[in-house]
Formats: C-alpha cells, sequence, structure tokens
C-alpha cells in the first residue's frame, strides 16, 4: 500500500517493500549501500503528478527517515 508522506523536502509516495517480495539489489541514496535482495525497505518517489516511474528510490527505512538530517556522502563505484 503507498502512503503520502510530507517533508520539507516535499511531498512524496511512500511503499512498504517487504523483504519476500525484493528479488534484486538496490542501491540507497541515503547511506549509498547495498539493499541485498530478500531485505524490506521503502521505495519512494515524488507524489502527485511530478514524481514519474524513473525518479523511483530504494531507501532502507532509517535511512529515509533519517533523510534530512544527514550529509551527501562519497559516492561507492557501482
Amino acid at each position: 500500500m503507498t502512503r503520502s508522506e510530507e517533508g520539507p523536502d516535499g511531498e512524496w509516495a511512500v511503499r512498504h517493500v517487504p523483504g519476500g517480495s525484493s528479488v534484486k539489489d538496490y542501491r540507497c541514496p541515503g547511506c549509498d549501500q547495498t539493499i541485498p535482495a530478500g531485505v524490506g525497505h521503502v521505495v519512494t518517489w515524488p507524489a502527485g503528478e511530478y514524481g514519474t516511474v524513473e525518479e523511483r528510490r530504494h531507501w532502507h527505512l532509517p535511512c529515509w527517515n533519517a533523510r534530512g538530517r544527514r550529509r551527501p556522502g562519497i559516492r561507492r563505484p557501482r
């Protein structure tokens, strides 16, 4: 189920992805670490008419919740 979240960075659509539903690895933009297949996480995108499929990002839940307090980190090679 998708919910809407309002924050200082705008309005976001947020969907919880249970571990059993995650079938591939993703890179979390909050910590730049891999979210391995089988690990629960959230997928987010800008809410409303401004969000597109290309703007979806997969986050660790703690990283998503801390996004307003984190500084950009060093990008790691993929």
